[in-house]
């Protein structure tokens, strides 16, 4: 399974679309949340994809592999807290809320892979 470039991988893809999907729908949250619910979910969104990134060009040595894929991970689930105070300031809807909690899911799922089998990667 293994790719050359981390930017093919399901993984990634999935994680920067949310990340740009966040970014656009964040340009609607009010000016006062510019320094903190605006400026760190974009950062823990983008950081899925950074930490991804940097962890494909360690492959080689798996224990290194490993933590930065689990930095995503970290980095995933913070996405969804961000995502949750979005919600109940009421700066989103549910529904949208629970699209983008879906799409959070499945990259966690997809890190949870190469956590688990780093060998595929």
């Amino acid at each position: 399974m293994s790719v050359r470039n981390f930017k093919e991988t399901t993984v990634y893809k999935k994680a920067f679309s949310l990340a740009m999907e966040i970014f656009e729908i964040s340009k609607t949250f009010p000016k006062e949340e510019k320094y903190s619910l605006t400026d760190q979910i974009r950062r823990s969104s983008r950081s899925v994809c950074t930490n991804l990134g940097e962890a494909y060009r360690k492959r080689q040595y798996p224990a290194h592999f490993v933590s930065k894929i689990s930095d995503c991970d970290a980095e995933n689930s913070e996405t969804g807290v961000w995502l949750d105070f979005a919600y109940f300031c009421k700066y989103i809807t549910q529904e949208i809320h629970s699209n983008l909690i879906i799409k959070s899911e499945e990259v966690g799922n997809l890190l949870n892979h190469m956590l688990n089998n780093p060998e595929k990667y």
